[in-house]
């Protein structure tokens, strides 16, 4: 095996093969490509393909390692196991789940399925979701299944007071009803195959025999249930390579234990360690950024991040008045790159929570910039599609009560609500699935109803006779077809109408797709492969739209230009975390992922004041820009390139308690304001603009606009001219903002300024 494309502590890494190994990888110092060599060196020495197995998080980097390493070794590494921690255990569990008293033909439920089975249990036990939301007894399960703790548990740790009682109630039926569904959540792939290892003997031994050489790939964001199971499988011949990086550990909040990887060396003594620092990603002044604010945090494995790449641009720092400006600004310099010739698939925009993209994607919007949001409802998610795979689920699954109810009148076929009630209450009264009810009806259905559901029973064993006749992707477009669901759409000429055909086509497409890419394609491992995508797997190679999506999202990828939106206190370090030293560093180690995502430039923006709860809010910087030297800060202090933006920018925050001194432009002031020469001599405003910027602010006289002109206002940014009315003192001006919309001013008053194009 050729090794010499490694540095030296890749070259160590692949070299050693036996014994534990921890490969602290810094943000992109190549950790894909040094596992990649480490796979394909093993079975270069003689270890069988099927005697590896890696483990990663996301599909896109199980499949970006598995191709290369056919690259490298071709073919015969399609027989290792490289995939996800949770498309692992689906494996092992379609093997061998009917031991711990499951159908082998489970169905994977996400959150959409979660909230429904929780929704009839709190009608059931008539609890009010007020009291108890829905989103929070979610997380309380799944927090509880990650730390392997039963419902009793879970109570005997929490304030056993009356709603914690109600909560594990809940827990208790929400277990008892999937395991009549025959179903699965995200968290049970894990915790059933813990449990199917820990009861059954001679399963353990199997795999322990079979996976002679486990990887696990960013070791850092594992759980106790994801450390459980790497333990049991390697506890026994040790040979255990694990990679990661204590400094991007960002996940706390939904279980990962940095623990795990800051105490390896204690679980496997004689552990052989490898640091890879060199980063080959950025430029310098981006890693030396990310190195001077990870250096705040003190729970931390000691390593330096650093590259021979020049020093790049410096930081790009910007404040605006508020966030509508603050997105227009970001808006306004990707339309200007992109005229100077960056793609724009090489600008990503990241934020700390989901509800900033909202206003950025407005701005988008009106700059005619073309973007997806990463993190926002999935393709998976839309109804048309969600009817398609519940359509499938059933036909996969008949214990499926809850996909079955879904489809049952989609689309109308005159089975009502009452209907499907007195059959639910008759398969429950006959302790049978509700599939079973459509042919052993209850007696007091009336004749009509009865007829509608006949009918709709004779389809499903129609669809059930095609299912075991035609390949998957044939058997998927007569079943729609069959079914009639793309017909509600092709009548609906609405733009609605047209989008949600489209999306039946596409999934068409991706379901033939999938069947030619995947020998022996069977309806239950599409509905597997579609249950564990996420909608980054499905981020195209070179997409030509700007990326959206939070910083947690982002960990993983990376992007030529970088903009990280909401940079203040309580925005980003978030206010939850302010008064916990340990949540402070983590969204610490989450600024070092957001920074080390950049390759050439690093845009970091604020606002003075931000709408929250449709209240202004005024924030302190983020404590993160404090923490990077000025030396790497364009121009040392704040406005960075300002471009055709042309926009100024304070050196401090205003506060609400102390406003800014009024401007004034009295009627024959050739310049400025309050008699200035310069109409950007304003007090707290950064004078002047740098150099490259494609605008220059000039002087203009008073009655010199006219429409088509592009100006500078104090408040609302760049606009453009649109009417002027009037003349001398009464003369008024229109102008429409990129942020603002349209807004009129008195001329002689109206603090403005040309740019010149």
């Amino acid at each position: 095996m050729d090794l010499s494309m490694l540095n030296p502590e890749q070259r160590k890494a692949a070299e050693t093969l036996d014994g534990p190994v921890l490969i602290l990888a810094g943000a992109g110092s190549g950790k894909t490509r040094t596992l990649t060599y480490r796979v394909a060196n093993l079975i270069d020495h003689g270890v069988k393909p099927w005697n590896i197995l890696a483990l990663t998080f996301t599909n896109k980097a199980a499949k970006e390692m598995k191709e290369r390493i056919v690259k490298l070794i071709g073919d015969l590494a399609e027989e290792a196991w490289i995939s996800t921690f949770h498309s692992s255990c689906a494996r092992i569990l379609r093997k061998d789940i009917d031991k711990i008293g499951y159908d082998r033909s489970f169905t994977i439920f996400d959150d959409d399925d979660q909230n429904a089975v929780l929704k009839e249990i709190y009608k059931r036990l008539n609890i009010d979701d007020k009291m108890i939301p829905i989103k929070s007894m979610r997380a309380v399960i799944s927090d509880a299944k990650n730390a392997l703790m039963s419902p009793d548990e879970w109570f005997n740790k929490s304030e056993q007071d009356m709603r914690a009682e109600q909560m594990r109630n809940i827990f208790v039926e929400y277990e008892t009803r999937l395991k009549a569904l025959n179903g699965l959540d995200f968290d049970d792939l894990l915790l059933k195959t813990l449990e199917l290892l820990a009861e059954h003997p001679p399963v353990l031994d199997y795999y322990r025999q079979r996976f002679q050489y486990v990887m696990v790939d960013e070791y850092q964001d594992t759980n106790k249930a994801q450390y459980e199971l790497v333990h049991l499988l390697t506890s026994v011949n040790k040979n255990i390579c694990v990679v990661g990086d204590d400094d991007q550990s960002i996940y706390g909040w939904r279980g990962a234990d940095i623990r795990n990887i800051l105490d390896f060396e204690k679980d496997y003594p004689g552990t052989t360690v490898i640091k890879l620092e060199q980063n080959y990603r950025s430029t310098s002044n981006i890693i030396d950024a990310a190195n001077q604010v990870l250096a705040h945090n003190e729970g931390r494995k000691e390593k330096l991040l650093w590259t021979d790449a020049g020093a790049g641009e410096k930081i790009h720092v910007y404040c605006a008045y508020d966030e509508k400006e603050e997105a227009a600004w970001i808006a306004d310099q990707i339309r200007q790159y992109h005229k100077e010739g960056e793609p724009y698939g090489s600008f990503a925009i990241l934020y700390r929570t989901n509800s900033q993209s909202r206003i950025l994607e407005e701005m988008l919007m009106r700059a005619s910039i073309p973007y997806a949001v990463f993190g926002g409802q999935k393709f998976y998610e839309r109804k048309e599609i969600r009817d398609i795979i519940a359509y499938l689920r059933v036909l996969d699954n008949p214990s499926d009560d809850l996909s079955l109810r879904r489809i049952i009148n989609v689309p109308r076929r005159s089975i009502g609500d009452s209907t499907v009630q007195m059959l639910d209450d008759h398969a429950r009264a006959q302790n049978m699935p509700l599939y079973s009810a459509l042919v052993d009806m209850p007696e007091a259905l009336a004749s009509r109803p009865r007829k509608c559901v006949a009918e709709f029973a004779a389809l499903m064993n129609e669809l059930l006779v095609l299912k075991e006749t035609l390949p998957l992707d044939e058997f998927i477009v007569e079943m729609i077809d069959k079914v009639g669901l793309k017909e509600p759409y092709e009548k609906d000429k609405s733009d609605d109408g047209l989008m949600r055909l489209d999306n039946i086509n596409e999934m068409i497409s991706a379901v033939k797709q999938y069947a030619h890419e995947t020998e022996g394609a069977t309806l239950q491992n599409y509905l597997e492969n579609i249950a564990l995508v996420t909608d980054i797997d499905r981020m195209e190679e070179k997409p030509d739209y700007v990326m959206l999506m939070t910083l947690h999202s982002s960990k993983g990828l990376e992007f030529p230009n970088v903009f990280i939106a909401g940079m203040e206190e309580s925005v980003f370090p978030s206010f939850r975390s302010l008064d916990d030293d340990e949540k402070i560093e983590e969204e610490r180690r989450l600024c070092y992922v957001g920074i080390t995502r950049a390759m050439k430039r690093l845009f970091l923006c604020r606002a003075e004041s931000r709408q929250t709860y449709a209240q202004a809010n005024y924030n302190a910087p983020s404590r993160f820009l404090e923490e990077i030297p000025k030396r790497l800060i364009e121009d040392g202090l704040a406005e960075q390139r300002a471009r055709n933006f042309g926009k100024a920018v304070p050196t401090q925050s205003r506060s609400p308690m102390k406003p800014q001194p009024r401007m004034i432009k009295k009627p024959g002031d050739p310049l400025g304001v309050n008699g200035t020469t310069n109409p950007l001599d304003i007090p707290g405003v950064t004078k002047g603009f740098v150099a490259s910027a494609a605008r220059q602010v000039i002087p203009v006289d008073a009655c010199g606009y006219k429409p088509g002109d592009h100006v500078q206002h104090r408040k609302f940014g760049v606009g453009e001219v649109k009417e002027v009315i009037g003349t001398g003192a009464d003369a008024r001006i229109r102008i429409e903002f990129t942020a603002y919309g349209m807004r009129e001013f008195v001329l002689a008053l109206a603090p403005i300024a040309r740019l010149e194009e």
